[in-house]
């Protein structure tokens, strides 16, 4: 349950209702629908008839292209590959919601969505591959809510959700240009020992974790006018996985006096005395953690009937990307092999640090305008028009989420089959601006290091079809 960045707002998903996306999520938990509605906004839970069911899927197929893209290795020197591409991605969404009343005035539910995915893959061989490889994060929650009725106006609701979060960092290693000196490196030795296997060496973190959170919501049906306020906890997770890292220099330091190895100077590779070449760590492993905080949003909703055909929509939501600071990669191992050089003054700089990437996402804020046309008793229009801030700015946008603002329109409609069944559609289609990243390495502490860089342009679209079946029991 991944989406590309392309369509989710940094990596938030937006897809757990079908009949919401019909109308660019305007007037989301305001507007009665559906057992979505738990997601959406659990107090309007109230406003349902008896005990209710939604399941669906979206198809999201996102494209990514980058172009003119070039990189610097860590010594200075331009990296080869390829400079041009496309990543594409076609994958599925799901969600299931239940609901019921246990009197009059209290009602429940329970519910299994993904609220944030990210995904990108890039081709091995681009230019960029010393700074992005394999992205993935993906959160799938369960929630049970309840939901009380105040009064005939207002109603609240609170859920607590249960979440699995999992992610992947990958990218290939930069040994300060070892692969790009390529066969001059043997001027300096004054042999043939020049080591292919440095041009693959691959880095890799994985890791995951459980931890809870909770949605709160207030719902009030003013007559022709609704209303909805609903708020998501930020979510804190510490991922705990391994490091793994492929065809690492073994440089001349950690060898001193092992008569298998042939040494030039302490900073350089030692030569393998059964090779005759640069010496290499085929596999290393080191037992890591990253610290993950999903943001914290906040959403106020209206739904405004008009006349018995026409209603009108709207949402605005704030969303709290400034919790996400930084990417840091920790070791968790009594052991330690990688963070013994990483966390060096001359890297990282750190205690124990595998892994760092500055992020300083800011807050973002997000619009949506939708109509809903009642065509007849059992069919209903929908479309919306959305804009999604962008929450990296110029200075930190990377390789690995090249996003920029976002314009959506979305189509959609509710059918009912019968008095108890119905079905929900959706396709929509997004806009996003070009896109350029220049992106550099930092230490721990936030300063710059390395001569390395990477520079690329990026143009990024997806469009997403849904379905959803509802059956009132």
């Amino acid at each position: 349950m991944v989406s590309q960045s392309a369509f989710a707002e940094g990596y938030k998903l937006f897809e757990q209702s079908v009949s919401a996306a019909g109308n660019a999520y305007a007037g989301r938990g305001a507007q009665i629908t559906d057992a979505s509605l738990l997601y959406s906004n659990p107090a309007a839970l109230t406003e349902l008839e008896g005990a209710n069911f939604s399941g669906g899927v979206n198809l999201i197929y996102a494209t990514s292209r980058y172009t003119d893209a070039s990189a610097q290795s860590a010594n200075g020197m331009a990296v080869s590959g390829r400079d041009s591409g496309k990543l594409t991605l076609a994958e599925l969404v799901p969600f299931a919601f239940y609901t019921d009343h246990i009197s009059d005035n209290l009602s429940w539910g329970i519910g299994v969505y993904a609220p944030f995915g990210l995904s990108s893959d890039y081709h091995d061989d681009w230019v960029g591959r010393y700074f992005a490889d394999e992205t993935a994060i993906k959160v799938v929650a369960m929630q049970p809510t309840v939901a009380y009725k105040l009064n005939e106006a207002w109603s609240v609701g609170l859920g607590i959700n249960i979440n699995y979060a999992e992610g992947t960092l990958s990218k290939y290693k930069d040994h300060s240009g070892l692969c790009e000196l390529g066969t001059n490196i043997n001027a300096l030795y004054g042999a043939d020992v020049y080591n292919a296997a440095y041009c693959d060496s691959h880095y890799e973190v994985s890791g995951d974790d459980v931890a809870a959170g909770y949605n709160f919501g207030i719902h009030a049906d003013l007559g022709s006018t609704k209303l909805a306020l609903v708020y998501h906890s930020e979510v804190k997770y510490n991922l705990k996985g391994d490091s793994e890292i492929t065809n690492t220099p073994v440089t001349g330091a950690n060898v001193a006096g092992n008569p298998n190895f042939i040494i030039a100077r302490p900073e350089l590779p030692a030569v393998s005395v059964a090779t005759g070449k640069l010496a290499a760590n085929s596999y290393l492993s080191e037992q890591s953690k990253l610290d993950l905080t999903t943001p914290a949003n906040l959403a106020f909703s209206a739904d405004q009937k008009i006349t018995d055909l026409l209603s009108v929509q709207a949402s605005v939501t704030w969303t709290g990307w400034s919790s996400f600071e930084s990417i840091d990669i920790v070791s968790d191992d009594a052991s330690p092999s990688l963070s013994l050089s990483t966390q060096l003054p001359q890297n990282l700089n750190k205690a124990g640090y595998i892994g760092y990437i500055p992020e300083h996402w800011h807050d973002t804020w997000s619009f949506s305008l939708g109509t809903t046309v009642h065509y007849n008793d059992e069919l209903r229009l929908r479309t919306g028009l959305a804009y999604d801030e962008n929450p990296i700015s110029t200075s930190h946008k990377t390789a690995r989420v090249p996003t920029g603002d976002r314009i959506w329109w979305t189509w959609g409609a509710t059918w009912d089959l019968s008095a108890a069944q119905s079905v929900d559609f959706a396709y929509g289609y997004m806009w996003m601006n070009k896109v350029s990243i220049d992106e550099h390495e930092y230490n721990a502490n936030g300063e710059r290091i390395y001569n390395s860089g990477v520079q690329a342009n990026y143009r990024n679209n997806a469009q997403v079809l849904a379905a959803q079946w509802n059956y009132k029991f």
